[in-house]
C-alpha cells in the first residue's frame, strides 16, 4: 500500500522503517533484516548519526539481490545548522555520500523550521541542537533561502521529492507563496494523544502527503525521560479493547488508525517479531466508532517540542 506524491506521481509506501535511535553498531544489520521482512521505505536524517550504517545495510541488500535501488524509498532530512543556502546544498550532498551509492534521495525534508548557527562537520557531526560551547545559537536565515536550495537539489536530481517536517499550517501556507517546487510531504508527530486533525485536513486540501512519527506516543520518549508521565498508548485500555476485537496488537491498531486516514507511518523495532507485525496492518479495518474512540484520546500532548530545549524555539506556541 502506498500514497502517490502529487508532483512526481512517485509511490511512497504507507508503512516504512524509522531510523531514529537505531544504534549505529547494529543499524546496517537492522536495515538489511527490515528489507528482508518487506520494508521498502527507510526514514533517516542527518541528525540521527547513522546514515553511513543505514547505507551499508542498503548496499548489502542490493548486492545480495534482495532489492534494486528503485524498489526503495529513502528519506533524509536537513538539520537546523545547515539552513543557509550554501550549507543546505553542501550538507545534503554530504549526507547522500554517507548513504553511499544510492544516487539520490526519494524524499528530502527540512527537519525543523528553525535556523541555528552553522557548525562545521570537521568540528562536530551531527551537531545536534548545541554549538561547540554548549549553547543554543539561533541564526537569521529565512526559510525561503533554505527552500531555494531544496528546490535546486530537486532540479539537479539529488532529491526526487522535497518536503517539510515539524511545521504547522501557517508555515506551510507561507512556503506555498514562494515555492517553485511545492512541498510534497509533511512529516509530523501524530498519535491518538496528538491527533492534529485540522493539520491533516489542510494537507489533504493542499495535496501534501502526511507522514506520522512517534505513532506509539510516549513509548519512544520513556528512555529519554521526557514521556510526560502519561499512560503509554501501547498499554492503554481503550487501544487494547480495539486490538482485542480484531485479534491484533495495540501497536498494529495505532498504526492502522493512522494509515486509515491516509497517513504514512514509520515505526521502528529492534524486535524482529514486532518489526514484521508492524507491516501486517492491511488485513483489517477499524470501524467508525473505533476511530472516534481513538480520536477521543486526544489531549494535544506534544512530546517532541524544541521549546523544551530553549524558550526561543517555540515553533508550536
Amino acid at each position: 500500500m502506498s500514497v502517490i506524491l502529487k508532483r512526481t506521481n512517485q509511490k511512497m509506501p504507507l508503512v516504512g522503517f524509522g531510523l531514529w535511535k537505531v544504534t549505529k553498531s547494529t543499524c546496517a544489520d537492522t536495515v538489511y533484516k527490515a528489507i528482508q521482512a518487506g520494508y521498502r521505505l527507510f526514514d533517516g536524517a542527518g541528525d540521527y548519526g547513522n546514515e553511513k550504517e543505514a547505507g551499508e545495510g542498503v548496499r548489502r541488500a542490493i548486492a545480495d539481490g534482495l532489492v534494486k535501488r528503485e524498489d526503495l524509498f529513502i528519506t533524509s532530512k536537513l538539520w537546523n545548522t545547515f539552513h543557509k543556502y550554501e550549507h543546505a546544498k553542501e550538507y545534503a550532498k554530504h549526507q547522500l555520500s554517507l548513504w553511499g551509492g544510492i544516487g539520490y534521495f526519494d524524499l528530502f525534508l527540512v527537519h525543523f523550521p528553525i535556523a541555528l548557527q552553522f557548525v562545521d562537520r570537521k568540528d562536530k557531526y551531527p551537531p545536534e541542537w548545541w554549538g561547540l560551547d554548549g549553547g543554543v545559537h539561533t541564526q537569521n536565515t529565512p526559510l525561503q533561502e533554505t527552500w531555494t536550495a531544496m528546490e535546486e537539489l530537486c532540479e539537479e536530481g539529488l532529491a526526487k521529492n522535497i518536503g517539510l517536517s515539524n511545521c504547522q499550517g501557517s508555515i506551510i501556507l507561507d512556503v506555498l507563496r514562494y515555492a517553485k517546487i511545492q512541498p510534497q510531504v509533511l512529516q509530523v508527530e501524530l498519535h491518538p494523544y496528538l491527533t492534529q486533525q485540522q493539520l491533516i485536513a489542510l494537507c489533504k486540501t493542499l495535496g501534501i502527503a502526511v507522514t506520522a512519527y512517534s505513532s506509539f506516543g510516549p513509548q519512544s520518549y520513556v528512555e529519554l525521560g521526557v514521556d510526560k508521565g502519561v499512560t503509554g498508548l501501547l498499554s492503554h485500555g481503550a487501544v487494547a479493547e480495539v486490538a482485542k476485537t480484531h485479534g491484533k496488537t495495540n501497536a498494529q491498531v495505532l498504526l492502522r488508525w493512522a494509515v486509515q486516514q491516509g497517513v504514512a507511518v514509520i515505526p521502528k523495532s529492534n524486535d524482529h517479531t514486532r518489526l514484521v507485525q508492524n507491516l501486517e496492518i492491511f488485513d483489517f479495518q477499524l470501524g467508525e466508532n473505533e476511530m472516534k474512540a481513538l480520536n477521543n484520546l486526544n489531549i494535544n500532548l506534544r512530546l517532541n517540542d524544541p521549546i523544551d530545549i530553549d524558550p526561543r524555539l517555540g515553533i508550536f506556541a
